[in-house]
């Protein structure tokens, strides 16, 4: 009888763009303090792509740093899975031009349009086609440059978002580790919530829709705040059940960077220390899809997951999507 394939992360990797933005630097931007996003959001600066730098070129470091971890060369992926709300064009996918980028020669590629949750979504669909064994090593990428479609003049959303790439190589074993579960969920009735108004199909970008900056990020803060909560509680819960844990078990939990009081009152729901909680945000802000795998990146890094510990990863974007996993190690 042949063994259960299971499905790990060999390698992660991220990127951040030199420059920084502060709070300081906001200050000379918009009407809005240091002291006033802090308590409410905990960023302190975020990292902003220049101009002529795309979302691949980010992806594209990330990539290479979580490939050597893997100790695997770019024709050794058989799949990119790259999430993203702000792609290099809208026609063809960003996972098209990172494959040309990496010599990733023999890759299959797809880009999966989640906002925050894209990179749990990766996740979850290299988890199951590893699993039916149709492919061995797979490339999940979650990288944003929000810097390019926020509102600078609206201080209550230019004030949150980020540009950054964090990576992951997800690869397949017989041994007893690796990806326990994942959970994924959305609700498209909540949609105008967080969205940006025209631009897509429907609504194409006349010049009168550019002047009232409608091709920009529009959101309804303490709506989403509410509906974020709850989403990633129920993702958080929902597997670790599915995977027979309890949250105790948890020794670190990884949830997507949206804002501090939205992470602390997840873990407080959870009954979880905020010292088993991983938190970045104060140094990148909310980088959407690429919020997750920095943070795991980072995590990793500075030694804080060992082997055979337990992690638990969630998100909740746009859309809305939400989605988690649960990893050991």
């Amino acid at each position: 009888m042949s063994k259960k394939i299971n499905t790990f992360i060999s390698g992660t990797g991220s990127y951040a763009p030199p420059r920084i933005l502060t709070n300081f630097d906001l200050e000379k931007m918009v009407e809005t303090s240091n002291e006033w996003i802090i308590s409410r959001t905990g960023i302190k600066e975020r990292r902003i792509a220049e101009d002529g730098c795309a979302p691949s070129d980010l992806a594209l470091e990330a990539s290479k740093i979580a490939l050597e971890e893997a100790q695997l060369t770019p024709d050794q992926i058989d799949l990119i899975l790259l999430g993203t709300v702000t792609p290099d064009y809208i026609l063809p996918s960003t996972a098209c031009i990172l494959q040309d980028k990496l010599k990733a020669k023999n890759a299959a590629v797809l880009d999966i349009v989640a906002a925050c949750s894209g990179f749990i979504y990766g996740l979850s669909i290299a988890s199951a086609f590893i699993s039916i064994d149709q492919y061995k090593n797979i490339l999940v990428i979650g990288v944003e440059t929000l810097s390019k479609i926020v509102n600078w003049k609206d201080r209550n959303t230019c004030v949150i978002f980020g540009d950054g790439a964090g990576a992951a190589v997800v690869s397949a074993t017989t041994e007893d580790k690796g990806i326990l579960g994942t959970f994924l969920f959305g609700d498209g009735s909540l949609a105008n919530l967080l969205h940006i108004p025209v631009g897509g199909a429907k609504i194409p970008l006349p010049k009168e829709n550019i002047d009232l900056n409608e091709h920009l990020i529009h959101m309804q803060g303490s709506e989403v705040f509410k509906s974020a909560v709850r989403a990633m509680e129920d993702a958080a819960e929902h597997i670790i059940q599915k995977t027979g844990l309890t949250p105790e078990d948890v020794d670190l939990l990884i949830p997507h960077q949206a804002n501090i009081r939205i992470i602390e009152a997840l873990a407080k729901r959870l009954k979880l220390p905020m010292s088993k909680v991983y938190v970045n945000i104060d140094r990148y802000g909310n980088t959407s899809a690429a919020s997750v795998p920095i943070a795991l990146d980072e995590a990793r890094k500075k030694g804080l997951i060992k082997e055979g510990s337990i992690s638990l990863l969630v998100a909740f974007g746009a859309g809305f999507t939400w989605g988690s996993a649960v990893i050991k190690w």
